[in-house]
């Protein structure tokens, strides 16, 4: 018979998951979007349906009704660009294919504008599309500030926090852990600054990949785009493995493959439907995060004052014992600052949602501003009350495969059961909502990449909610990876992709560095840095300190695999993504013989995002401190 706190664990999973797909499925009852995912799976499965259902004139019954206006209600709203050119919205009378999305229109040469949208396109009219010829992007601006604001936190608080931890403090000890999570969040820091001041300046949804191709070199981009898809999508697997770990908590006879096959199906229909989807799913379980590290932060310190099941003082005692609190020396220092790359990794893919962010001017640099503070706050303090409470010697941690979080250690020591796997359950919602976000910041990348004619064109297929479903298809097919660890065990696997994704973090955090350098050399040859309405205060040290110190951790935080022995398979994780990048940034620059950007002739036009004159506020001055106070918290 299961106990208390197996059902209630497992209880509370349940509701979380009917609540989820309750609300995904009452998106589904609306007929354009069965009729979408129905297209979308039939042409998946058999590409020769594709092109069966895009010319037989196949409608349903609003495009029956009125073709033009379920064409014309598709359409995304358009954002004003500097392009150079006069944007020329579709109007009503454009022609439709059979999923109703609009026909984009030709130039005199026969061939689709830079203007032109990519959704929709029949055969015959995606072969008139030109490599590298489309740069803009057509996602629509559905994500608010409020939605922004919290998948900002939801990308980041997630796996590497609630699940990381325990591997970081078993092989490094309390003192490597906070010391490591510290260094690396100063580098985020810098890194976001630089970030946030691009994607203010040109809001695209490929974000640092599309300025490594715009300011550095076409071939960087593309070696970088390529390298965070991937990321992306092995995030994704990470958080579906760890979905396992998890689990095993309870000691249940289920399998883990069949869970996380049954999560992996969720994210696939969150990111599938619409972005407002997406965003509403995210927004309400980033906010159970931040509600459960809030409650964690007050249970950790009673149980450090004596509120523990032993009602004794902890204090520092952990700290001191035997092999504490630098736990194997200079070898497990390096081996933490991985996990904290790791646990650290999807804040810069925030930048990634402004080209589906209303208002990306005031609300990209409000978000790199408040947020990273708070999720610093977070993260230290969470890491702090680990180290003090947890002793690196726990039996959940003692295998090192992190079976069991540190969080769900320190609420068994407050002497209650069923808070230990209430809170379990909250950190396996809390790995769905960073899986997630994973799987939308990697089809945004995938889409961007076709685009750019880095990768098919059919990759830039959008439904009728602009959600670029065939590179959300792709992108989930990767994470499939999770399934692997029917072979060689979850904990195993978990590691090994934990390593790959935090060196891809590092790496794309360099890649930031570099193109903000670039960036503002660009600025300053044409005279353009007065027109940055949001500044990186840390420029032109700030850059420089990010690409510097990751580059030096990147060679060296592999120091372990070679620790009691050569360890083959922990050393290719840890490198493997170095000789990859390399060979896809040279290969790309021999076939396309591309060249590096000078900073005169960078396009400091193209995507440059003019916003409507704001309205004057007329509220009360006490309502409006209010607003920014409920803003700060939520």
């Amino acid at each position: 018979m299961p106990s208390a706190s197996v059902l209630a664990g497992l209880g509370l999973s349940f509701v979380v998951s009917w609540t989820s797909g309750r609300y995904l499925f009452s998106q589904l009852s609306r007929a354009d979007h069965l009729f979408d995912l129905f297209i979308s799976f039939a042409a998946l499965s058999r590409p020769a349906c594709d092109s069966v259902f895009l010319l037989s004139g196949l409608t349903h019954a609003s495009i029956v009704a009125d073709p033009h206006a379920a064409a014309a209600a598709s359409s995304p709203r358009r954002s004003t660009y500097n392009t150079g050119e006069t944007m020329k919205p579709i109007n009503a009378t454009s022609t439709t294919t059979g999923l109703g999305d609009l026909v984009p229109e030709k130039d005199s040469s026969g061939k689709f504008s830079p203007d032109a949208d990519v959704e929709g396109l029949s055969p015959r009219d995606a072969g008139s599309v030109t490599e590298g010829h489309i740069q803009q992007d057509r996602l629509r601006r559905a994500l608010s500030a409020r939605q922004v604001q919290m998948i900002a936190i939801g990308g980041t608080i997630g796996t590497g926090l609630f699940l990381g931890t325990g591997k970081s403090l078993a092989t490094g000890g309390p003192a490597s852990m906070l010391l490591c999570y510290a260094i690396v969040g100063a580098i985020v820091f810098v890194t976001m600054l630089s970030l946030g001041e691009m994607s203010a300046f040109i809001p695209v949804a490929g974000s640092f990949c599309t300025f490594a191709s715009r300011f550095v070199d076409d071939a960087f981009g593309f070696a970088l785009t390529w390298n965070y898809w991937f990321n992306d999508a092995v995030s994704t697997a990470t958080d579906l493995v760890a979905l396992q770990l998890l689990l095993d908590y309870w000691h249940t006879n289920f399998p883990g493959v069949a869970f996380s096959l049954i999560f992996w199906v969720v994210l696939i229909a969150a990111n599938i439907i619409t972005v407002r989807a997406y965003g509403e799913l995210e927004y309400w379980l980033s906010l159970l995060k931040i509600l459960t590290i809030i409650a964690f932060i007050f249970v950790g310190i009673a149980v450090n004052a004596g509120g523990n099941t032993e009602h004794r003082y902890i204090g520092g005692s952990n700290w001191h014992i035997p092999g504490a609190p630098f736990v194997g020396g200079i070898g497990g220092f390096a081996s933490v600052f991985v996990t904290a790359s790791f646990a650290y990794g999807g804040t810069e893919s925030i930048a990634i949602t402004a080209g589906e962010t209303k208002d990306p001017r005031r609300n990209m640099p409000r978000v790199v501003k408040n947020v990273f503070w708070r999720i610093l706050l977070f993260y230290i303090l969470s890491i702090l009350l680990i180290g003090l409470n947890v002793p690196y010697t726990s039996d959940g941690l003692k295998n090192k495969d992190s079976r069991t979080s540190p969080f769900t250690l320190v609420f068994q020591m407050a002497g209650a059961e069923v808070a230990g796997s209430i809170i379990n359950a909250v950190v396996m919602t809390s790995v769905l909502s960073a899986g997630n976000h994973a799987l939308f910041a990697g089809s945004r990348l995938l889409y961007t990449l076709a685009l750019q004619g880095h990768a098919p064109r059919v990759f830039a297929r959008l439904n009728r909610g602009q959600v670029p479903w065939v590179a959300v298809l792709a992108t989930s097919f990767i994470a499939g990876l999770c399934f692997a660890s029917s072979f060689i065990g979850a904990g195993q696997l978990w590691a090994w992709l934990q390593n790959i994704v935090g060196v891809s973090n590092q790496l794309s955090w360099i890649a930031i560095g570099i193109a903000s350098i670039r960036f503002r050399s660009g600025l300053a040859a044409q005279g353009k840095t007065h027109l940055l309405t949001f500044k990186n205060w840390t420029y032109p040290w700030g850059p420089w300190f990010s690409v510097i110190l990751n580059s030096f951790l990147v060679l060296v935080q592999g120091w372990t695999s070679f620790k009691d022995g050569f360890h083959a398979v922990d050393f290719v994780s840890l490198y493997v993504e170095l000789p990859v990048m390399l060979i896809m940034f040279l290969g790309w620059k021999f076939y396309k013989r591309t060249k590096f950007v000078k900073a005169e002739e960078m396009d400091l036009e193209t995507d440059v995002y003019h916003d409507e004159p704001e309205e004057e506020n007329l509220a009360p001055a006490w309502q409006s401190r209010t607003k920014k106070v409920l803003n700060w918290l939520f």
